[in-house]
């Protein structure tokens, strides 16, 4: 099986795989940042990569897997997922598609964050969205727009365009967003992929409290 091939495999064939020692956390990681080195300067559906951070927590899952049984894993151990960047990653900008806020830096992981990471899940990155996800595409001022694989004269939606761009592409395996009006659904339509908008509340937005009534 190629790069590519692994790059689109579902996300719990990943895991399985990774499970059974088929392949590691860290060589899908570096197959995903191989691709978003190369790819995203055109689809700019991240707005910040991870790299180093990605790596590191991939060479401790893939030591983890020595020393550790399989079963006592998180579920979706050692698979890679990309973030909103209305959803603050402790360390890295949230700048919620605002250009001037790129250098304000997060001091805590939101709690969407902390449950992907209790998961399992490795962070790639984040990935654009419209000015504070107020817009059904992903053009925010100041920043590349996000376009949509399948067409590149066509846009991703939004206001998760970033997501479904970074999806569609096979630059994560997962990605996540948040939807009040149709922010994951429409960019999953966009490009070709299913867009889960859970019940409203069932996801909290702690530690900052609820931000827009009706978002999930």
């Amino acid at each position: 099986m190629n790069s590519g091939d692994l790059a689109f495999l579902p996300a719990l064939e990943q895991a399985r795989l990774i499970r059974t020692q088929a392949i590691s956390p860290l060589e899908l990681v570096e197959i995903y940042l191989e691709r978003i080195e190369r790819l995203n300067p055109t689809l700019g559906a991240y707005v910040a990569v991870m790299a180093d951070q990605a790596i590191a927590d991939a060479k401790a899952k893939t030591e983890q897997l020595i020393t550790n049984d399989p079963a006592d894993l998180p579920p979706l151990f050692g698979v890679s997922v990309s973030v909103k960047d209305l959803n603050p990653v402790a360390g890295v900008a949230c700048a919620y598609g605002i250009r001037a806020a790129c250098d304000r830096l997060a001091t805590h992981d939101d709690f969407i964050v902390t449950k992907l990471r209790q998961a399992g899940l490795i962070i790639l990155g984040k990935t654009a969205t419209s000015q504070m996800g107020s817009l059904p595409y992903t053009e925010p001022p100041g920043f590349p727009p996000a376009r949509n694989p399948w067409n590149l004269d066509y846009t991703p939606g939004g206001s998760s365009g970033g997501a479904a761009a970074a999806l569609a592409a096979g630059l994560c395996a997962i990605s996540q967003g948040s939807d009040g009006g149709g922010s994951l659904r429409g960019p999953a339509f966009c490009c070709g992929l299913v867009g889960l908008k859970v019940a409203r509340g069932r996801i909290s937005f702690a530690p900052v409290g609820e931000r827009l009534n009706g978002l999930a």
